[in-house]
């Protein structure tokens, strides 16, 4: 059988080795493993299933959606789902035992959900602590937690954990973390003496997870980290244990010799100095590949070339030099694998995080997934 034409290879052994390593460090604090967006770009229901054979307590999703779907594929780990719209199916999230995050007027529709089911939501309220994006205002927050505790006494709801979001976590000196967890022990108490006192108070993202012990309570919540992705800017991956669980890779599709000064690509933004040869991609914008990506790596048969000129919607060009050996239908590495190129080497490129690399890896590049372990 022949190889896909284009593939992003993942590794779920990796995926676990991460949630084990991370699970290790942040001990007791429970771990939930976020597989939003499509497990970060490596596919959810396999990412999923990656991070509990690593050993995640919880998985996490942005939309309730998303978490049907790990329903759907028969996982039945605890689930927490927190972005919500108006045309939310809060009563099938209920229905399928799904935690919800509310930040304010969400929580009356998944309270009227639940008296309609005659079945109580599970509820993490959401406090903004400085992000400025979802989550109760710290002005509303004694609000909140008074309508919440009234549903819960009404039977309507079960208030399960109190979490907010760190916005500045991968800058480990910046004051703006202290602050952030300064408000969130105060919205803690606040909801305490309101008769709100959940099991869960998570507010670690990865970053946090990995550098921040006292953001780490009784849950932290990691994504980019389990898929092997370092969260700062200045720590490789490999430097805090983690192995990248993507590897995206295609063959050449074209090769062949231009003089001096040819043009490459739309714009003609790139002209060759020397006569060389060009080496032709069959990956582009359409497939994740970002088009504003400038010299960007890849690797054919153990050499490192670049891209050279814009990225088109199918397709991009690497210049091999005036001398080559490189041959239509040679393999060729973008990033991860052993090829010593990194997500974030392309995220550098495009002037972009490796976060964003991952999870654009469009659904046109079939995902294989390699060495799946069963779950703990």
């Amino acid at each position: 059988m022949n190889s896909p034409e284009r593939a992003a290879i993942i590794d779920a052994s990796a995926i676990a080795h991460n949630v084990r390593t991370i699970a290790e460090f942040v001990r007791p604090a429970k771990v939930l493993a976020a597989v939003k967006a499509d497990g970060y770009g490596h596919g959810l229901v396999p990412a999923a299933r990656a991070a509990l054979a690593g050993g995640a307590d919880w998985l996490g999703t942005a939309h309730i959606t998303e978490a049907l779907q790990l329903r759907e594929a028969g996982i039945d780990a605890p689930l927490l789902a927190w972005l919500h719209t108006r045309d939310s199916d809060f009563a099938a999230g209920i229905e399928a035992h799904i935690d919800l995050g509310t930040s304010g007027w969400d929580l009356d529709q998944v309270a009227a959900a639940a008296e309609a089911l005659h079945e109580p939501a599970r509820v993490h309220l959401k406090v903004d602590t400085g992000l400025g994006r979802n989550g109760a205002a710290m002005t509303d927050w004694p609000g909140l937690v008074q309508r919440a505790a009234e549903f819960q006494n009404q039977g309507l709801i079960s208030v399960e954990g109190v979490f907010t979001h760190m916005a500045v976590a991968d800058e480990p000196d910046r004051k703006e973390t202290d602050e952030q967890l300064a408000a969130f022990g105060e919205a803690l108490a606040a909801a305490e003496a309101g008769g709100v006192v959940p099991d869960l108070r998570h507010a670690a993202n990865t970053p946090a997870a990995l550098s921040r012990p006292d953001a780490h309570f009784d849950m932290v919540r990691v994504g980019v980290g389990i898929y092997g992705q370092s969260p700062f800017a200045d720590r490789p991956a490999a430097s805090l244990g983690l192995r990248p669980a993507m590897e995206l890779r295609t063959t050449v599709a074209n090769v062949k010799r231009v003089p001096a000064g040819h043009g490459i690509s739309y714009g003609l933004t790139h002209r060759v100095e020397a006569p060389t040869h060009l080496g032709l991609i069959p990956l582009g914008y359409a497939d994740g590949i970002p088009r504003n990506a400038v010299g960007a790596p890849v690797l054919i048969r153990g050499r490192r070339y670049h891209s050279a000129g814009r990225v088109a919607m199918d397709q991009f060009v690497v210049d091999l030099g005036e001398h080559t050996d490189v041959q239509v239908g040679d393999e060729v590495t973008i990033f991860g694998g052993d090829s010593g190129i990194e997500a974030a080497d392309w995220g550098a490129a495009a002037g972009t995080i490796n976060y964003e690399i991952i999870t654009r890896i469009g659904a046109r590049v079939p995902r294989t997934v390699v060495n799946q372990e069963p779950a703990e």
